[in-house]
């Protein structure tokens, strides 16, 4: 769920060259705060819609602490099927990412919060680890998540856990501000995430970032059927607008 800093550093970047030649540049600062907020039209969570396919309001913000450590709060309204009634998800992250080589290594745990379930089981950890790495104009990474055993994720044979495995590919079209990406991802079950057997969701999309914002479309879609209880199908394929800023 965390986004990424690219406008921000952008505009830090235009900033630093209109400063007169002659200043001294300041001293980077050992903490960084940085957030984001976006509209998106549907909320897909690995391919399966979590408003009925309807519009989303997100964001989030993220402390950056110059040895790699970071710690997130990202949010997004979602529709009543997903945790017993609420209508609010809050992701609580804190990780620690730093560069070997040309690899990128990120690790941490993630705890969703849903706080208008009315005490539910609904509420969860999960951990994960990426590796990702820039070949030319394009990056790719390689993650997984793994969320224990727990009871928010039964679908009736007690406490069940899950795993995620995902590769993702992206890269800029030079200095125009498009970006492509593509998403290959797994979930193994059975739990609450995969609502009984493991399937897998892929998307394509497409961004257009100017200043701090970016706009993007994507094309999401899933091998599995699941209906949602007003009768649409939330893993079906569907295209997916998104306008952000990041600030």
């Amino acid at each position: 769920m965390r986004t990424s800093i690219i406008g921000l550093s952008a505009t830090l970047f235009a900033a630093c060259m209109a400063t007169p030649a002659l200043a001294q540049e300041e001293p980077a600062k050992p903490i960084t705060v940085s957030g984001n907020a976006t509209v998106v039209s549907d909320y897909r969570f690995r391919g399966i819609s979590q408003t009925d396919k309807r519009f989303a309001l997100q964001g989030g913000i993220t402390v950056t602490h110059e040895s790699g450590l970071y710690a997130s709060v990202w949010g997004s309204s979602i529709d009543d099927y997903v945790a017993a009634g609420g209508d609010q998800e809050l992701d609580l992250i804190a990780g620690y990412s730093t560069t070997v080589g040309a690899a990128t290594i990120d690790v941490g745990v993630l705890y969703y919060y849903y706080p208008g379930s009315g005490g539910a089981n609904t509420d969860f950890f999960e951990p994960y680890a990426s590796v990702k790495g820039t070949f030319g104009p394009a990056t790719a990474k390689v993650s997984a998540a793994y969320a224990p055993k727990a009871n928010a994720l039964s679908i009736g044979n007690g406490k069940e856990d899950n795993l995620y495995t995902a590769l993702d590919l992206s890269g800029g079209i030079g200095d125009s501000g498009f970006g492509l990406s593509a998403h290959l991802g797994h979930s193994f079950g059975p739990s609450y995430l995969t609502i009984g057997d493991e399937y897998t969701d892929w998307s394509l999309g497409a961004t257009y970032t100017t200043g701090p914002v970016t706009f993007g479309l994507s094309y999401v879609d899933t091998d599995k059927s699941l209906y949602s209880p007003s009768g649409r199908n939330i893993s079906k394929a569907g295209v997916v607008f998104s306008v952000g800023a990041a600030f």
